[in-house]
């Protein structure tokens, strides 16, 4: 079976998926976004500069806020 590549994207399409999976902006320190999800207790780092986010990046954000890439996914369309 053959899985396509991961997609990448910009920090602004990124944040609008946390934010529809519950995630909050909590604060901002520099040029990265701290969001908070109050259900869960878990928190994603999201680095916002004017380029796409490569996909390894994306990935360690999804793991550290335990998203799973079919979730993930689903807020792309």
């Amino acid at each position: 079976m053959f899985m396509a590549k991961f997609p990448v994207i910009n920090s602004r399409k990124l944040i609008k998926v946390l934010q529809s999976l519950g995630f909050v902006l909590d604060h901002s320190t520099g040029s990265h976004f701290i969001f908070y999800n109050f259900q869960t207790k878990r928190r994603a780092v999201v680095p916002c500069h004017n380029k796409d986010i490569p996909r390894g990046t994306v990935m360690s954000i999804l793991s550290e806020a335990r998203i799973s890439k079919e979730e993930f996914k689903k807020f792309l369309t």
